[in-house]
């Protein structure tokens, strides 16, 4: 069997990619493992309650991508309010900072340390920012980081701040300082840019994009084959020519011009079939990831607090976030008298949290629900947990290294292109994937783009156009 473009992976890059494909008379098939597409922006379910693995604001700058959200969903979108606090010590910080509630919650005296240790970074910064450490310090004081920022991220990360690179601050709080903070305090101004007050979300959870994605793809010709997995893709040395897909227990042979892979980087390296030189698999068992499982709690209340999601700092509990899925969309909870809570728990496949059984992940949650004051324990009455292996591509102190080792043997190919979170290693948003899935379907369709220049910054803070020219004037400048 033969097709002009083989996709691996149905998250947002592979089904960007498909339909731009589809829509220029080219009819791709995708193979995801999963039993749904979305990767991991789809949505779950459970008995009638619709949740996220993560919440997913629709917000770009990237006008292609905004303009293809419309196109595909039209008016299955409602506008929400953003909302969201940290939790410290047992109160409650708006987010981004008001300047009365900080005050209140830190005491004029520990208010007064951050200022001085504020002071001291102006005025003896770091001479490199070479890690997340640096950076923020240099930025927000020494005392500051320490309240509001080291507890959180090793939560996530499971590594030191000192072991993470400066370039994932700079993609993710780009533009926000301890002055801009207190400026927008005292006068109410947002100006960061990562700090959106409204955002696009579709009526039942950001999976209801992607299937209408695929929906929009079969209606074009376009082939999207489930619980389907690559296990092999042969090839020539300088071109892939056949993956080896695994479908109901038996192996499939489909042969393609054109590949595009959203598969995390370090299973492709290893599916290649001659395997890449050792120098090249020794930096693939070198990228790491971070994983992740969401424990959905069904609460028998109404309502428990107003935030999208609410970031615990203390370190005296395990879970990291909290969604109300409800403050998402109220369609996603079927009993209006009931909440839907997603307990985020950042972990490592195979650590303790990980291993844990549903039964005591379930009880744990249920434990720091309560002993965060954010419900009783009795009134929770249902759950289920989901688990995502390779949430997060994690930016050590090494990464980089082997990550270019990588790339560079990749581009050897000449018909394959990776895309998406996963498929590059890199920390993206979902418009930051779909966009390197629509650029990859324009190289197919003759146009000559570099995905690795996509990333966070650019998406974010400069305008992208479709003029071709002017694609690679921008693209350029990164």
């Amino acid at each position: 069997m033969h097709h002009p473009v083989v996709i691996i992976g149905a998250g947002p890059a592979g089904l960007t990619a498909a339909y731009e494909l589809v829509k220029n008379g080219i009819k791709p098939i995708i193979f995801e493992k999963g039993d749904k597409v979305g990767g991991i922006s789809r949505t779950e379910t459970y008995k009638g309650y619709h949740f996220d693995i993560g919440g997913h604001r629709f917000f770009t700058k990237v006008e292609e991508v905004q303009q293809l959200w419309l196109e595909v969903l039209g008016n299955e979108f409602i506008k929400v309010p953003r909302l969201s606090r940290i939790y410290y010590r047992g109160k409650y910080y708006n987010y981004p900072l008001s300047l009365f509630n900080t005050l209140s919650n830190l005491g004029v005296f520990e208010s007064f340390l951050i200022l001085l240790s504020y002071l001291q970074a102006k005025l003896q910064p770091n001479p490199v920012e070479e890690n997340l450490e640096q950076w923020v310090i240099n930025r927000f004081g020494k005392r500051l980081y320490k309240t509001f920022f080291k507890t959180y991220t090793e939560k996530v990360w499971g590594i030191p701040c000192n072991e993470i690179q400066a370039e994932w601050a700079a993609q993710r709080i780009k533009g926000l300082s301890l002055k801009k903070a207190i400026t927008n305090a005292l006068f109410g101004t947002n100006n960061t840019k990562t700090l959106i007050k409204e955002f696009d979300y579709p009526v039942l959870g950001p999976g209801m994009m992607w299937q209408k994605f695929q929906a929009a793809v079969e209606s074009k010709g376009g082939q999207v084959d489930l619980n389907s997995g690559v296990v092999r893709l042969e090839h020539n040395s300088k071109r892939i020519e056949r993956v080896i897909v695994k479908q109901d227990g038996k192996l499939v042979s489909i042969a393609g011009d054109h590949f595009i892979s959203s598969m995390p980087i370090t299973t492709l390296i290893q599916c290649l079939d001659p395997l890449p030189p050792d120098t090249v698999l020794q930096a693939a068992r070198k990228l790491n990831y971070r994983d992740f499982l969401i424990v959905a709690l069904v609460v028998n209340r109404e309502h428990l607090f107003p935030d999208n999601w609410i970031y615990i700092h203390s370190p005296e509990v395990k879970v990291g976030r909290i969604q109300n899925f409800k403050n998402w969309s109220a369609a996603m909870v079927p009993d209006p008298s009931k909440t839907c809570l997603g307990m985020e728990y950042f972990c490592t496949k195979g650590d303790g949290v990980w291993t844990m059984s549903d039964t005591e992940l379930l009880d744990l949650a249920t434990i720091e629900l309560a002993k965060l004051g954010l419900a009783n324990a009795a009134d929770v009455e249902d759950g289920v947990i989901i688990r995502q292996p390779k949430a997060y591509p994690v930016y050590d102190h090494e990464y980089r290294r082997h990550l270019k080792v990588i790339q560079d043997y990749l581009a050897t190919f000449e018909n394959l292109q990776t895309t998406g979170r996963n498929g590059m290693h890199r920390y993206n948003n979902q418009d930051h994937s779909m966009l390197t899935g629509w650029l990859a379907a324009k190289n197919i369709l003759g146009e000559n783009h570099d995905l690795w220049e996509v990333n966070t910054e650019r998406s974010y803070y400069e305008e992208f156009t479709t003029k071709p020219a002017q694609q690679e004037k921008v693209l350029a400048k990164v």
